[in-house]
């Protein structure tokens, strides 16, 4: 097996098309096209099932695609480790977070890292979802709650609270309400259910028994920005709605805590970048740990 050929496997595996993995290689997509032939040709085995949709994997390549991702970190740890502790940084580092905090608090404070390290490129990948560090989707990521399992490295960051929001264009509209099971009777905005990816972003149950949401938003950022323009009521981490004005706190003792971690594969260990970019974090929330847990 060609390792060359491996990589090409894992570009399109990761994109899910021949057309975006030929982008970011930088090759045609003929020629990517004949390197998974290749490959597929060496294994005796198909890797994806390709349609006009894009490019499935097929149980052989899941298989593949778990040792060539290893086989790829073990070897992007060993190479950062070889350079010594006294190189510059850069580089390129992908970063996943959920999409509040990616959106709201990380991306206007990203330039400050950008600015003692000019090498060092940074992808923020915020969204609603979690992270497969093994598969590369991210080399670190923050994370709601600590992973239990996987060959995964993990600190606590910090932890927030969430509470009730509603805008006072909607309150004005709508009445106040006065205790928490007249919410019944109010508009409410939470995540789509069955899209939920971990329990512990199941707010509603905490709050109110039978919630249910007139307009469901699979993103923590889309229910804040529905809640502000006077959607309803719902669920909305204090940091974010702390500097909005308009937007009204409910019920302050029905107050919700989470945590965020960070974490990244153990084959990354001794990568510089990432423990900069960990320390960036770290310091980041300290300098700012107010605004995650406010005083009601």
């Amino acid at each position: 097996m060609n390792w060359d050929d491996a990589k090409y496997f894992i570009a399109v595996a990761r994109a899910g098309q021949m057309l975006g993995a030929a982008t970011r290689l930088g090759v045609s997509q003929a020629k990517l096209s004949r390197r998974i032939n290749a490959l597929e040709q060496a294994l005796d085995s198909k890797l994806f099932d390709r349609s006009t949709g894009g490019c499935e994997l097929t149980a052989d390549g899941t298989a593949l695609l778990e040792i060539a991702t290893r086989i790829e970190s073990e070897f992007l740890g060993a190479q950062s480790a070889l350079k010594g502790s006294e190189s510059d940084v850069s580089g390129t580092i992908r970063v996943g977070a959920p999409d509040g905090f990616g959106i709201a608090f990380l991306s206007p404070r990203l330039h400050k890292l950008t600015a003692r390290f000019p090498d060092l490129q940074i992808q923020l990948v915020p969204a609603p979802r979690s992270f497969s560090l093994s598969q590369r989707e991210a080399d670190i990521a923050i994370m709601v709650g600590r992973p239990e399992k996987g060959r995964l490295r993990a600190r606590k960051l910090t932890d927030y609270s969430l509470g009730l929001y509603a805008s006072q264009s909607y309150l004005e509209r709508a009445g106040a309400p006065l205790q928490l099971t007249d919410l019944h009777e109010h508009q409410l905005v939470g995540y789509v259910e069955d899209l939920i990816f971990t329990p512990a972003l199941n707010y509603t149950t905490e709050i109110l028994r039978g919630w249910h949401s007139s307009i469901e938003i699979s993103s923590a950022l889309g229910q804040f920005e529905a809640v502000k323009s006077g959607a309803g009521v719902g669920v909305l981490h204090d940091f974010m709605a702390a500097p909005c004005p308009d937007l009204v706190r409910l019920f302050p003792e029905k107050s919700l805590q989470r945590s965020y971690y960070t974490v990244w594969h153990e084959s990354m260990k001794n990568t510089k970048r990432i423990a900069i970019f960990a320390q960036f974090l770290d310091d980041l929330v300290k300098a700012e740990r107010a605004m995650f847990t406010p005083k009601s």
